[in-house]
């Protein structure tokens, strides 16, 4: 299949230390091309993949120092993105809406008569800016139930606009064999990671930490283009760091990452928030690490209580179960995500949502290139062939004349 995604263009492909949606992106492009599919990535110049790269922008916006509100480049990369893909032969078009500027791509895609699906990655609202929220999400509403959706957990689904047409559920996946643990018994600390914002809890952590009387280390990125992230910082934070039970090492790398959360005893994730998914708990836990987390968002469904760590619902709880950490076999907490996070599972599944996509999208062009005339009804399959060519037989009775989506088909007058 020859896929092609539009990445948003604020973080680096793979992100540097944070960035959910990159490395998601960053590990599925990379799976997909090992599965046999072609792929093209438009993302600004200073991504590193495997696909083949085109770009309209040298560098990640944030590397350039581009506030988050200031969506002049964002909405360029877009637009031209959108203006490549229209011209070309790809058989799926991949979007992803991660941020607000990642809102232009529903009326810039309305017109796109190439098959194309977006995965939803953060919650709405979009029209926010700090702690000011908007109602402008409702102005792109008729572009959002037209467009086929993907939701990254249940949790998201139902969080999202009313009446969006989600096609499936696909969970994020890791590559396993690039987190393979660095130790085989962990140090005596609990670690936290993650973006420092009160809804991430990091000051919940602590909080957890002292009463447990436990070492915490704590590793991240302080966004310097959010004001109120600075200052959460600055007060909460900060003043309770002391280089012995609180520590603070800064931000990690994908190696730093690894050798942290595999010594950790436990990751701990009092979020405040109904966070979609929270990538970093399966980074964790494929490390053995097992994961106390607040039964918040999409917690209940990517941690197995009792198995691969604790959901609780506040610092209380949290305290009690530090001290139970050593109840888990850390072997048992990795094969949670063997078996339910796979990046080859995710990158399959998505397969499968491709492939619906182009049906639909074939069919409904043959159906306008023969209307008013009686239409065949299509039975339903429970599995489509990968190859463009044979969509017509799968969707419809072979004695039907069809044509296939490379034809250009004109609607009868």
């Amino acid at each position: 299949m020859d896929i092609v995604h539009i990445a948003p263009p604020w973080i680096s492909i793979p992100p540097k230390n944070y960035g959910g949606t990159e490395i998601v992106l960053y590990n599925l492009i990379e799976e997909q091309i090992a599965q046999g599919h072609t792929v093209t990535l438009l993302a600004p110049g200073d991504a590193s993949t495997s696909a083949r790269l085109v770009s309209f922008l040298p560098q990640a916006l944030i590397e350039e120092g581009v506030p988050w509100y200031a969506h002049l480049q964002a909405f360029y990369h877009l637009y031209r993105s959108v203006e490549y893909i229209s011209g070309q032969s790809f058989d799926i078009a991949h979007l992803h809406l991660s941020s607000a500027s990642d809102m232009y791509l529903l009326p810039l895609t309305q017109h796109l008569h190439l098959p194309h699906v977006m995965t939803l990655h953060s919650c709405f609202p979009f029209d926010r800016a700090g702690s000011w929220m908007g109602d402008g999400d409702k102005y792109y509403a008729h572009w959002l139930k037209t467009m086929p959706m993907v939701s990254i957990s249940h949790q998201a689904r139902k969080e999202a606009l009313p009446d969006l047409d989600f096609l499936d559920v696909v969970h994020h996946g890791l590559p396993m064999h690039l987190f393979t643990p660095t130790v085989k018994r962990p140090d005596s600390y609990v670690a936290w990671l993650g973006r420092f914002v009160p809804e991430k809890g990091p000051h919940l952590a602590i909080k957890a930490a002292r009463r447990a009387g436990v070492p915490l280390v704590l590793a991240g990125i302080v966004d310097h283009n959010v004001p109120n992230a600075v200052r959460y910082f600055q007060e909460q934070i900060e003043p309770e760091i002391d280089g012995e039970q609180i520590r603070y090492i800064g931000p990690v790398n994908h190696e730093q990452k690894v050798d942290l959360l595999s010594r950790a005893r436990a990751f701990l994730n009092p979020i405040t928030w109904e966070e979609p998914f929270g990538m970093v708990m399966i980074e964790a836990m494929a490390l053995g690490c097992p994961v106390i987390t607040f039964s918040r968002g999409a917690a209940p469904e990517v941690v197995r209580h009792g198995r691969s760590g604790f959901l609780v619902k506040d610092v209380d709880e949290m305290v009690a179960c530090i001290e139970r950490i050593e109840e888990f076999e850390r072997a048992t907490v990795r094969a949670h995500v063997e078996g339910h996070f796979s990046v080859q599972a995710m990158a399959e599944k998505y397969t499968h949502v491709y492939r619906r996509v182009i049906a639909t999208h074939v069919r409904t062009r043959w159906s306008r290139a023969h209307a008013p005339s009686t239409l065949v009804p299509f039975p339903l399959t429970t599995t489509l062939p990968l190859r463009r060519d044979d969509l017509a037989s799968a969707a419809h009775p072979p004695s039907v004349h069809f044509p296939t989506a490379e034809t250009e088909v004109e609607p009868t007058p």
